[in-house]
């Protein structure tokens, strides 16, 4: 949309993320916010996030309607009345509530608060805490029940409240309704409008922020549309509320039934956008309630919208499409738009002023002009401040400086500035300008408080003015303004060293610290120290070089400051700093500063110092636990430790943790043999680390050093948690030898991990006085008998009874069964026992007793314990038995005793007596039931053991003995004694029973051991015989139960004789599928449904329905059942016929049923059943009825989809044009898929459905029609459709206006080129795109396909139109039709067109009549493909060889000129002549193929001299093999060349034997020369002398004199006879041994006495920097020297350690990096007088 002030776009699409269209409508789709898209589905709730690249979520979540925070990812879900809201985050439940009406609406007006809006009411529910809705007000009169709300709003600050919404008006239109209500004032007023929104915005001249109302006013008696913009809440004291005049909205006349259904505000930009019905979207400016634009974006409703706040963009949701939709202002238009096209230019440049947009400049420098020429300076001054950037230059300023002062106010300079000020920030040059007068009148504090406000807009020029006045103030606008050095500056001049680097380093700025850190290093040594600090912990590592600053400031004998700069420096503890953490500890603990060096250690921030070395230095300065925490030898440690009584103890013990276990035993060891004075830290150690050194080891050392007091407490300390057995032991052997024997006993007592056999033999064998801590040993580890033997034969029996008394009475027992078996005296035993009393277990000692035959004698004893009241089993069972024995009236205890256990008395009395086994068995109460069954079986007792199972009321129990096992089967004798029980229970036990409980439970048990016969004939005898139980309800349903199973016969009687059992249970059974008894169910539904059974009118009913339900249900007699609901006439009886009969498929029958029930509870299946029979005149009643009651949505789309079957049309389009709930769009679909056109035309008119309309037209042959509907409906889909139609009716005029429009949209342009195709309208179809060029939107497929068809079916036309719309087309698609129909002309230019080189040069190979040589030229150096150029070679080689030469000009700074060449080769010796003067170009670059190419055409074509030229400039070939060719060529020029090569090749034998061939002495005595070679010179001169060329032999001294030695020149002279030839030689020879012989003398001889030695000393004594005593020597090896330290500096700190390792000088400190000059001694050697005959 260029040059419109909006954007819009398509953002998403619902659909196409798998959202249904059902689900896109009103009320299941929301969107709060621009973060979620919420839709809620059959099954489940879909979340789209939209800040996650629109993520789809699906939870399987049924609800009605889903709702997201649009702050938090809070999701509100509603169902019915409850509502609740999770936390997506946390996964929880937040809060949850019923209302008690429905909610027709709601909506998150907050990130805290969802409104919920009710028929009548509005609610607000917060977020947090658990409260309740809370009510906030309730719905106006004007906007009732009738009023489907569409939208609520709130206030910025919570105080009023905007509820909207729309219902059905007159003549179809729709009414807005608007309800604005003050929550201080809890008063409503109605509006008249559509939507509204309140909306924040910030008013020229005014402080507080306007809160304003913008709503759209429509009445109904007024066709037009206002907009209202108003202020609302504002406080009277501040000033009058701001309101605008209503402005009318330009409403299109095709728009008069529009409606807005949401307004959103744009809060970024103060604008406010209406979105309508149809799809129309208005945007408005708040400040004046102007329409800006005005548009339609849709065809469809947008019916959710929601604004962004951080772009101030409007997003939209179309119904049933699920197209979202993104409206927001385009700046750089709307200026322009209103300029040229509302032409308001009041308007321009008020929007562009507050927007800052552009477009407005030359309205503003016009207004401008105008207002300084009327002398209207304080408004030109706000125009200025208005205008954004537009007129803030210094042309402007410049304006105002030279207007002058009116009498008695300010300088219009200063209005100007003042009014900038008000309204924002200066710019650059407007801070300077003001700033400069301020600073001249002495007023900083002015620039300060504008600063502090942000009122100036900060520069390097703007520090610099300030500079002088302020230096604080100028730091801050360097530092807002980024300019580094000069803040680096400030920092300085104030003292603030520390915040140089951290502001360096974060900023990137970098400068030179080394030069600063010197400067301060002697004026200020504490800022020198900040700096480097910050320097050195700096980001990204050191910023100085570490050691030479800890140098520098040891040099000025800081060492506080080198100490908290190296402290500083080595905070990262890296392992490269090791030397330097050695230093600074060395330099505190030599320097006199051990506590600081302490302290260091103390810290652990350094750990790679040399450890060794640091520890002698603490030993030396007595800092015994430093030292021995740096030693590892354990020597130098026992050394260290000799004085350890200087030491802290606990170091010493933690020291040991440092230690392996080795040298921790033999520390220890040698600590202990010191004498006592150790043992106290000793033991300390040893209970510390006894873990880490192992007990054994360390008991071993105390015994060995017999310091068992030592080893006591060692023990001691550990024992308690020792799992060690040594341990413990040794702790009690030494606390019974230290007589410590309480001890010993506690440790006896307590502990279990000793060896109790090594303790108790050892205590046993040291036979203490106190033997208690045996006894505890024995006690705990049950050698109960060696103990009690051991105190029996020592005579220790009192310790005995302690032991059974005081000790552990538990072991009683077996103490007096060992007294039993010692033979000890009776009464001492019963003495014990007595003491004891009952702390010993009697069980045991029964059990004891018994076995000895001792059981009597107890009997005291235990009757002393019943006495006391003792309630254990076991006593008073030994008890029984001894009554039983002795007949001491068992029958009484067995009774009244409630203690003994009847399994153990029941056993023991069967021998004797079964009466009384019984009796134990019964007192029993359940747990003795088996004995008491087998004996009452076994002895006879039947009627006592009926007398017991009925008053036990145990159905278990009576299982036992009424069912049959299926081992009984056949038992007569079990039978019979079953029947004798039976007999008992009916004949005895139930008469004599009283209680409902037994008799029910006794019934019970006759049930579940399947006796009916038994079973109604004892209930027979109870109810209708007359007894207390004769109107029981259970028994009668019991009665009638059992008659159900056992006999069917009898239940119709039951039913007439019986009134007071549960019909409706008893009606279900008799239905069910095991008894089919219909009938009865039927006559209790009937007997129980009249007045005198069921006095309740409704219980009446539902007893009808069931009646009815029996017949129709099981009995299937749906005439019985009409009969029946004739009968009865009650609606719920009408209503389950007439579900009964739709499962008969009896559909009309259903329906008058429903009618009569007045029920529409069925209406889905009676639409189902009503389509399937296609009875829908019978349907139409029925649905006008279920509306009455039911507003749904399936009610309404039938009862349309009725009259359509019936062709009701004119009762259709009335239905359709009321309120309805229908689906219009899906009915319509259908009717049109069922060929009802005319309907289905009338049903999508109504919803402004003109896609669908216009396929309706088409299928009634409506074609006009059809267009006008697709213009309406303006969609692809659409337009194609009907142009297909209209070209098949060949109304090809109506098909091209419609095509055009088609083709606008790029994937369909095939679409019509396919379907004009097949039906050969081939003309039509080039002559619909030949317009389409004209489209004002016309896109690159129109372009492309046109040109597609040229090529098909106007070949002349495709080369004009590649070449005029080139830029439009797809070239891809176009050379590709240009292939295919042959046209290579065409097809090279566009591949050359669209840099498609390579293929161009293809084409042009490929196809003869394409090639032209200067495209082709052109083509080549393009390519990309290296191997079309090789191939491009071939091609000009077999068709074009005249052109090669040009061809290789063009390629010859891109080909590979080797392979060029081998392919020349390739070809034949032709195309190597042909490519000669290629080569001959190329050959600068010396390629060898090229080389050996021509050289070889060199020497084919006898042409020496190019060949000697070319050997001489190009030497990358195969020389060898180039000299051996030439050796044997005919033409001696050739040969030369040879000899000549081999020579270059130093091949000088070869070459000087080819030369002697060939005579050629001056080529023997060249190359012999140049060999250099002694002996190849001297063979070549007896050569000569062999030969008689005394000539040459006289040359050949004379070139190669250098080389020749005088002796074999002499001998070759005198042996020849040729001393004249060789009398130069010698003369020339004896000259250069004379100069060389007077160079050496001179160059030996002793130098000349130097001056006074003494004062050379002094001088370089006095040499040195910094004081250190060191002299660099600048002569000799390079080797450093050190002197003495000066008087000053005896015994301090060694400043030498910091120069590098070795001690040689660095490099920079010595001339030519530490090497002597050169230049100093002759011809480059060493002194002379260092170096005594060198020669």
């Amino acid at each position: 949309m260029a040059g419109v002030p909006i954007a819009f776009s398509e953002v998403l699409n619902l659909q196409q993320l798998g959202v249904p269209e059902t689900s896109i409508k009103h009320g299941l789709t929301t969107m709060e916010s621009d973060k979620w898209i919420v839709s809620v589905e059959p099954t489940q709730v879909s979340l789209v996030d939209l800040q996650n690249q629109a993520q789809v979520t699906r939870r399987p979540i049924k609800a009605e309607a889903a709702v997201m925070n649009p702050a938090q990812n809070i999701l509100a879900l509603r169902s019915g009345k409850m509502i609740q809201m999770f936390n997506l985050d946390t996964k929880s439940k937040l809060k949850s509530h019923d209302m008690d009406a429905p909610i027709v609406f709601w909506k998150w007006t907050g990130g805290n608060n969802l409104a919920l809006v009710t028929a009548t009411s509005v609610f607000h529910w917060s977020a947090e805490g658990t409260s309740a809705p809370i009510k906030v007000f309730d719905r106006h009169p004007t906007i009732g029940a009738n009023t489907q709300i569409i939208n609520y709003q709130v206030s910025p600050d919570s105080k009023w409240c905007l509820l909207g919404g729309i219902s059905a008006g007159q003549g179809g239109g729709v009414n807005g309704n608007m309800q604005l209500y003050s929550v201080d004032k809890k008063v409503s007023q109605p509006l008249q409008g559509h939507a509204g929104a309140f909306a924040t915005i910030k008013l020229v001249g005014r402080e507080d922020p306007a809160q304003l109302l913008v709503f759209h006013e429509k009445k109904v008696e007024d066709p037009s549309h206002k907009l209202f913009v108003m202020e609302v809440g504002r406080d009277p004291s501040k000033g009058a509320p701001f309101r605008l005049p209503p402005t009318v909205i330009p409403v299109p006349a095709e728009a008069a039934q529009d409606f807005p259904v949401s307004m959103v505000i744009d809060a970024k930009d103060d604008v406010a956008f209406l979105l309508s019905k149809m799809g129309f979207v208005y945007m408005f400016d708040i400040h004046s309630g102007k329409t800006m634009f005005r548009t339609r974006i849709t065809q469809e409703t947008v019916f959710v919208t929601c604004a962004q706040s951080a772009t101030g963009a409007v997003f939209g949701i179309t119904v049933r499409s699920g197209r979202v939709l993104r409206i927001s202002l385009n700046g750089q238009n709307l200026v322009p738009y209103i300029v040229n096209t509302l032409r308001d230019t009041e308007l321009a440049i008020k929007v562009a002023g507050r927007l800052g947009l552009p477009g407005a400049e030359h309205l503003y420098t016009q207004e401008f002009e105008r207002l300084i020429g009327a002398g209207q300076v304080k408004e030109a001054a706000a125009l200025v401040a208005g205008s954004g950037s537009a007129l803030r230059t210094p042309q402007t300023i410049a304006r105002f400086q030279q207007i002058p002062a009116q009498p008695g106010a300010p300088q219009p300079v200063f209005q100007y500035f003042s009014t900038l000020l008000e309204n924002g920030k200066l710019n650059e040059q407007e801070s300077i300008e003001l700033a400069k007068p301020v600073l001249q009148q002495g007023r900083p504090q002015l620039m300060e408080k504008w600063l502090k406000d942000d009122k100036l807009h900060c520069s390097e020029a703007l520090g610099d003015l300030i500079m002088p006045h302020d230096t604080a103030m100028a730091l801050s606008v360097y530092l807002r303004s980024e300019c580094h050095g000069k803040a680096i500056q400030c920092f300085v001049q104030r003292g603030e060293y520390d915040k140089i680097v951290p502001y360096s380093t974060s900023v990137g700025y970098s400068m030179d610290y080394s030069s600063m850190l010197s400067q301060l290093l002697f004026s200020n040594p504490q800022g020198a120290l900040d700096l480097a600090k910050g320097l050195v912990s700096a980001e990204g590592g050191p910023l100085i070089d570490i050691q030479a600053t800890a140098e520098a400031f040891l040099s000025s004998n800081r060492v506080q400051e080198t100490t908290a700069f190296l402290l500083e420096a080595l905070k990262d503890n890296k392992q490269e700093h090791a030397y330097l953490q050695t230093k600074l500890l060395e330099i505190n603990l030599i320097g006199g500063a051990p506590q600081v060096a302490d302290a260091i250690m103390q810290n652990g921030i350094l750990t790679h110092y040399d450890r060794a070395h640091v520890g002698k230095l603490c030993e030396r300065a007595g800092m015994w636990q430093r030292a021995a925490e740096h030693y590892t030898d354990i020597n130098d440690i026992k050394r260290v430790f000799k004085n350890s009584h200087q030491m802290n103890p606990e170091f010493v013990v933690t020291y040991f943790g440092k230690l392996n276990r080795e040298q921790s035993i033999a520390l220890l060891k040698d600590m202990i043999s010191r004498g006592p004075s150790n043992m106290q830290v000793c033991v300390e150690v040893a209970k510390k680390y006894h873990e880490e050194l192992g007990s054994e080891e360390l008991v071993k050392v105390f015994e060995n050093a017999k310091a068992t007091e030592g080893l006591y407490y060692y023990l001691g300390a550990v024992v308690n948690f020792s799992e060690d057995p040594i341990v413990h032991f040794k702790y009690i052997q030494s606390a019974c030898m230290l007589g410590q024997f309480k001890e010993a006993e506690r440790v006896c007592r307590d502990s279990n991990i000793y060896d109790p056999d090594i303790v108790k033999t050892y205590l046993k064998n040291a036979k203490l006085p106190d033997p208690r801590p045996l006894i505890h040993v024995c006690d705990r580890f049950d050698f109960v008998d060696e103990l009690t033997e051991y105190l029996y034969l020592n005579s220790l029996l009192q310790y005995v009874e302690v032991y059974v008394t005081k000790v552990s009475p538990t072991k009683t027992p077996q103490v007096v069964g060992k007294l039993f078996d010692l033979g000890a005296n009776e009464d001492f035993t019963k003495r014990i026992l007595m003491a004891v009393g009952t702390a010993c277990p009697v069980e045991e000692m029964v059990e004891t007793a018994e076995t000895r035959n001792r059981l009597r004698m107890l009997q005291p004893w235990l009757e002393a314990r019943v006495a006391t009241g003792s309630t254990e089993p076991g006593t008073h069972n030994a008890l029984g038995k001894i009554y039983i024995q002795l007949n001491k009236d068992p029958k009484a205890f067995l009774t009244n005793n409630m203690f003994y256990e009847p399994k153990v008395l029941g056993p023991f009395c069967e021998s004797l007596d079964p009466s009384l086994a019984f009796v134990a068995y019964k007192k029993g109460a359940g747990e003795c039931d088996d004995e008491l069954i087998k004996i009452s079986f076994t002895h006879g007792l039947f009627r006592d053991l009926a007398r017991y199972l009925v008053e036990r009321q145990d159905l278990e129990l009576w299982a036992k003995v009424l069912t049959k096992d299926e081992s009984e089967e056949g038992n007569a004798e079990k039978e019979s004694q079953r029947r004798q029980l039976i007999d008992q229970v009916v004949e005895w036990a139930l008469p004599e029973s009283e209680s409902a409980d037994e008799v029910s439970c006794t019934v019970k048990a006759f049930m579940a051991a399947d006796l009916p016969g038994e079973l109604i004939t004892l209930l027979e005898r109870i109810i209708l015989q007359g007894s207390d139980f004769s109107d029981n309800k259970n028994l009668q349903n019991l009665l009638i139960l059992t008659a159900i199973r056992a006999d069917h016969t009898r239940v119709a009687g039951y039913i007439d004789q019986l009134d007071n059992f549960d019909a409706k249970d008893i009606a279900l059974i008799c239905v069910s599928e095991s008894h089919m008894l219909y009938e009865e169910a039927y006559s209790i539904y009937n007997k129980f449904a009249k007045p005198e059974h069921t006095t309740d009118k409704e219980e009446q009913v539902e007893m009808q329905v069931l009646a009815i339900g029996v017949l129709v249900d099981f009995m299937k007699d749906l005439d019985r059942a009409k009969g029946f609901a004739n009968q009865v006439d009650e609606k719920p009886v009408w209503s389950k016929l007439g579900v009964s009969q739709l499962e008969e498929k009896m559909a009309a029958e259903a329906i008058i049923s429903f009618i009569n029930a007045e029920d529409p509870s069925e209406y889905v299946k009676v639409c189902d059943e009503a389509n399937e029979a296609e009875i829908y005149a019978e349907l139409i009643p029925f649905l006008k009825m279920a509306r009455k009651n039911l507003q749904e949505n399936l009610l309404d789309t039938e009862l349309i989809y009725a009259y359509a079957k019936v062709n009701n049309l004119t009762d259709l389009e009335v239905f359709v044009n009321g309120p309805n709930v229908a689906n219009i769009q899906t009915i319509g679909d259908r009717c049109f898929s069922e060929g009802l056109y005319v309907a289905a035309k009338i049903l999508f008119k109504s919803i402004n459905n003109n896609s669908k309309v216009a396929l309706c037209h088409i299928h009634l042959e409506e074609y006009r029609e059809a267009v006008s509907a697709a213009t309406q409906a303006n969609n692809v889909s659409t337009w194609k459709q009907v142009c297909f139609a209209c070209l098949k009716a060949e109304e090809f005029r109506l098909a091209a206006t419609c095509g055009l429009e088609v083709i606008k949209y790029p994937d369909h342009v095939d679409d019509v080129v396919t379907y004009y195709s097949d039906l050969g309208y081939f003309d039509q179809l080039v002559s619909l795109f030949e317009q389409g060029l004209g489209l004002e939107d016309a896109h690159i497929g129109i372009f492309t396909e046109l040109g597609i068809l040229y090529t098909k079916h106007v070949p002349e036309k495709v080369m004009e139109h590649c070449k005029v719309f080139f830029s439009k087309l797809n070239v891809s698609k176009v050379v590709r039709a240009c292939e295919r129909a042959r046209l290579w002309s065409p097809a090279v230019y566009l591949y050359m067109a669209d840099k498609q080189a390579d293929n161009a040069v293809k084409v042009m190979t490929e196809h003869a009549t394409s090639f032209d040589n200067d495209l082709f030229l052109d083509s080549i150096i393009k390519v990309r493909n290296g191997e079309i150029m090789y191939k491009a070679v071939n091609f000009y080689l077999t068709m074009h060889p005249m052109l090669f030469t040009r061809l290789m000009e063009v390629l010859e700074e891109l080909v590979d000129h080797s392979r060029v060449v081998n392919q020349l080769r390739r070809t034949g010796d032709w195309a190597l002549q042909i490519g000669q003067a290629y080569m001959k170009s190329v050959q600068k670059s010396n390629f060898s193929a090229v080389n050996e190419a021509l050289n070889e055409l060199y020497i084919e074509d006898e042409d020496y001299e190019s060949l000697r030229k070319s050997i001489d400039k190009f030497q990358n070939f195969n020389m060898i093999a180039l000299a051996s060719k030439l050796a044997t060529h005919e033409l001696l020029e050739f040969r030369r060349i040879s000899a000549y090569v081999y020579r270059c090749n130093k091949k000088w034998s070869h070459s000087i034997e080819l030369s002697k061939n060939d005579r050629m002495w001056k080529d023997c005595i060249d190359t012999a020369n140049e060999s250099a070679d002694a002996e190849i010179i001297e063979n070549l001169l007896r050569f000569f002398c062999e030969t008689s060329e005394k000539e040459c032999f006289c040359a050949a001294l004379y070139t190669c004199f250098s080389h020749v030695r005088p002796d074999v020149a002499l001998e070759l002279g005198w042996l020849n006879g040729y001393q004249h030839f060789i009398m130069p030689f010698l003369i020339q020879n004896m000259r250069q041994t004379f100069d060389r012989l007077s160079t050496l003398e001179e160059r030996t001889k002793p130098p000349p006495e130097e001056g006074n030695q003494d004062q050379i000393a002094g001088t370089y004594s006095q040499l040195g920097g910094f004081n250190s005593g060191m002299l660099m020597l600048e002569n000799g090896g390079g080797m450093g020297g050190m002197m003495p330290p000066q008087q000053g500096m005896q015994g301090g700190i060694d400043m030498s350690g910091f120069a590098p390792a070795g001690g040689m000088p660095q490099p920079g400190m010595m001339p030519n990096g530490g090497m002597p000059n050169p230049g100093m001694m002759p011809n480059g050697m060493g002194n002379p007088g260092m170096m005594p005959g060198s020669m």
